[in-house]
């Protein structure tokens, strides 16, 4: 009953009871995906924009502009912050956060902050089953922000409709050290404080790399210069993810579409992570596997004989 409470109050909107599920996700709580299974149905509405790029690149006031020029067109907006490194110090995100708190009264706007907190590999998940909450509650659209350009971060955005990398002018050497992670993902490119010295520079780099380039859905990632300070190109912006959604809407039905690819990646990793605890839950015991680590260690031993035995363990015969 409980549940069947809190889905009830989810899809109403209510704010505590999205911060409840959401916690719940972040906790690893069995109740979360009973929850999640009930307002799936619900979701699939709402267009989520995953913003990331450089520390420093201006996404947070970026995000802050963006979410007001949504607001101003009666759209409700949820914001997702992720931080992979700490749910304490925080960094610079924290600033973001306090920066972003003249939003956090709005009653059309709900901001989450997200952390790591030791999770091996949960935390794009987690982001993901977030969003879906947002959106089951009735957030037209979700805007994921992450601190970096890492792994993590790639992993995170991958479930965005529309992927947007933040530049500034004079990265340099910066943008070709990223290029193969900025090509994977980038959906849009903006350049951010664009009053800046070698703006031109900038994208001329962007568009070199992307002549070498060619996407399987035949999108070009447009280019979009803004000075986030000044909300100068942010209607720009949105109309470039509004023109994104429509192509990629355009081609849904497609058995490779954009949604179609990430709910695909959305399985795989919730069955790598599942049978991954259930190795551990049933293959083996924590003492035993800091035995079988020593017995690696001194050579004694090899790691693909022991996961050969723990697969046979949990019943799917050997490996060959």
């Amino acid at each position: 009953m409980e549940d069947e409470s809190l889905v009830s109050t989810i899809l109403s909107g209510d704010k505590r009871s999205i911060a409840r599920a959401i916690s719940a996700i972040e906790s690893a709580d069995p109740a979360a995906t009973r929850m999640l299974k009930a307002i799936f149905p619900r979701t699939g509405r709402a267009v989520i924009v995953g913003i990331t790029g450089a520390p420093g690149a201006g996404k947070s006031t970026l995000v802050d502009g963006l979410a007001s020029y949504y607001r101003s067109h009666v759209l409700k907006v949820g914001i997702i912050a992720v931080d992979p490194s700490s749910p304490f110090t925080g960094g610079a995100i924290l600033g973001d956060r306090i920066r972003m708190q003249n939003m956090a009264t709005d009653p059309g706007i709900f901001i989450r902050s997200m952390a790591a907190r030791g999770h091996l590999g949960g935390l794009a998940r987690a982001t993901t089953d977030a969003a879906a909450v947002l959106d089951a509650a009735g957030y037209d659209r979700i805007i994921i922000e992450t601190v970096g350009v890492g792994q993590d971060e790639i992993d995170i955005v991958k479930t965005a409709d529309v992927t947007v990398v933040v530049l500034v002018p004079g990265m340099g050497d910066d943008i070709q050290a990223i290029k193969a992670g900025l090509m994977e993902i980038a959906d849009l490119f903006v350049i951010n404080k664009a009053d800046r010295d070698g703006v031109l520079r900038t994208e001329r780099e962007i568009e070199s790399l992307l002549s070498i380039s060619e996407r399987p859905d035949g999108w070009v990632p447009k280019i979009i210069k803004t000075i986030a300070t000044e909300k100068s190109g942010i209607e720009l912006l949105a109309e470039a993810v509004d023109e994104y959604v429509s192509y990629l809407r355009s081609g849904e039905k497609s058995p490779d579409g954009r949604r179609a690819l990430v709910a695909e990646h959305r399985i795989v990793e919730m069955l790598r992570d599942r049978l991954f605890q259930l190795a551990l839950e049933k293959g083996t015991s924590q003492k035993e596997l800091r035995d079988l680590a020593r017995s690696v260690a001194d050579r004694s031993r090899d790691p693909y004989s022991i996961v050969d035995e723990i697969v046979c363990r949990l019943g799917f015969g050997p490996v060959v």
